[in-house]
């Protein structure tokens, strides 16, 4: 008997968390490429290795019921994908340059891989950084410090794109023109690396191209703000163009601005921050309707003196309600850092509790995937048993585009061994979900999404499904990209 008193207030506070759940809501992970900090584990592994690698990352996250996996294909001036707009990155093939061997497709491979687990696919760019050191004996003579030299300018211990030349962004253009028209990706991302993070001692020299394209009475600080402004507005309307439904999101350094120097700003005592060091004005993008997302690192703890997870949080939350607001988590900090707050292992799910109870925050993203794979069980366990156990729908763009959304043809449905397969066809070619529901009697519940292609006019599509699921009266529908949904349609599985 004193069993059961346990028991049901335990049922109920699971059951209290599970229905806190937003039905929609976004899930993401950074896979980072650059220096192999989480895939491939080292760039000489044989093919099989690499994509078993990237396999179980995604698997991992999958369980966890993530929606969405944020890769790096552009890490400084290279490619994880065969182009001629940059040479090949060392990273995959361990020399830059060179076609890795046995994998000619690697990003068309990813994708498809990332989008069969019912994850959407964001190809995660650095538009700026040229390399990462100043060893340039590793680059690849095709690379642009050799092919455009006055394009580069060294800075700190790297070499960067300078930001003031117009060809400079037109040929950024032209890599996300190619990669949104040739490749079946669902998203376009930057992260926080605009200028440069300011270098003591150092200055970033682009005094001539200020006194070529500066505007009269313009200071240096507004030009270099203005033509990162250009690049953003610039992929915009490239993404657009091309597949409307395709979002654009950027990810900024988590500080716009301290109060002490603008009282917009944020109660906080940031060294740099993402409007005056790193000339970036996430706030204007969000103004002027040029993404789809934004994601600000917000990698401190909830309390941390100097800048508090739940300050900046909160900050963004009220300064940029026109989008979808998603906070970057610092996952990598648990138990590694010298804020004892990271010792706790609750200190990520506070961070989820806070989001959620903000209006406009519509969801996370961790960087990065390596840091909760086989280490800190007890954060996962919290992840997979409360806050993530059901899926979720991925938010659409800002620029949702209505429409009236057919279910598809069904050729066959079955059910065997709790795996319901569903074979299906469609005409149409904007990508879009398969989403199984459990019925139940005020609202279906989302319990599986598959991804269906804008390139695949038919499948089948398979659901894992728990003994009590598969006795239960099921249902499906279709989202769109847009975020559209056809009508629901009950499964016959007899």
């Amino acid at each position: 008997m004193h069993r059961v008193l346990y028991i049901i207030p335990l049922l109920f506070l699971l059951s209290c968390a599970v229905s806190k759940a937003p039905k929609k809501e976004f899930r993401g992970v950074w896979i980072a490429t650059v220096a192999n900090i989480d895939w491939p584990k080292h760039p000489d592994d044989d093919v099989a290795k690499k994509k078993q690698d990237f396999i179980d990352i995604l698997d991992f996250y999958q369980k966890m019921n993530f929606n969405a996996a944020i890769v790096q294909v552009r890490t400084a001036g290279d490619a994880l994908y065969p182009t001629d707009l940059a040479p090949w990155s060392r990273y995959l093939s361990g020399t830059e340059g060179k076609t890795p061997s046995g994998f000619d497709e690697p990003l068309k491979w990813m994708i498809n891989e990332t989008h069969k687990r019912g994850m959407e696919f964001h190809a995660w760019l650095n538009p700026y950084r040229a390399t990462v050191s100043l060893d340039t004996t590793l680059l690849s003579k095709t690379h642009d410090y050799y092919q455009n030299p006055d394009w580069i300018i060294q800075y700190g211990k790297k070499n960067y794109y300078n930001p003031g030349l117009p060809e400079v962004r037109k040929k950024f253009n032209q890599i996300i023109e190619e990669l949104v028209s040739q490749y079946e990706v669902d998203a376009i991302h930057f992260d926080d690396y605009f200028y440069p993070y300011k270098v003591e001692g150092e200055t970033f020299d682009d005094a001539e191209t200020f006194s070529k394209y500066g505007l009269p009475n313009q200071t240096l600080e507004d030009w270099r703000r203005s033509n990162v402004d250009s690049l953003v507005k610039d992929v915009h309307e490239t993404i657009k163009k091309h597949k409307p439904w395709v979002q654009f999101g950027i990810s900024p350094f988590g500080v716009w601005k301290n109060k002490s120097t603008d009282p917009m700003g944020s109660d906080t005592k940031a060294g740099q921050t993402t409007y005056e060091d790193l000339y970036a004005d996430p706030v204007l993008w969000v103004q002027q309707g040029w993404l789809d997302y934004l994601a600000p690192q917000v990698y401190w703890s909830m309390e941390y003196p100097v800048a508090s997870h739940k300050i900046i949080a909160n900050w963004w939350a009220e300064n940029t309600p026109n989008t979808n607001l998603y906070v970057g988590n610092g996952t990598y900090k648990i138990k590694n850092n010298a804020d004892k707050a990271w010792e706790k292992k609750n200190e990520i799910p506070k961070q989820l509790n806070y989001a959620r109870d903000l209006e406009n925050i519509d969801g996370n993203i961790f960087f990065s995937a390596k840091s909760l794979i086989g280490q800190h069980e007890k954060v996962n366990q919290k992840l997979r048993g409360k806050y993530y156990r059901l899926p979720a729908l991925n938010p659409g763009p800002l620029n949702k585009l209505v429409r009236a959304i057919q279910l598809p043809a069904i050729s066959s449905i079955q059910l065997s061994d709790q795996k319901l397969s569903i074979c299906i066809s469609h005409t149409d070619n904007v990508p879009r979900f398969l989403n199984l529901y459990l019925s139940k009697r005020k609202e279906s519940q989302l319990i599986g999404k598959q991804y269906l292609s804008e390139s695949d006019m038919e499948g089948c599509y398979q659901f894992n499904l728990t003994k009590k699921q598969s006795r239960s009266d099921l249902q499906m529908n279709i989202s769109d990209a847009y975020g559209n949904q056809s009508a629901m349609q009950s499964i016959n599985t007899n």
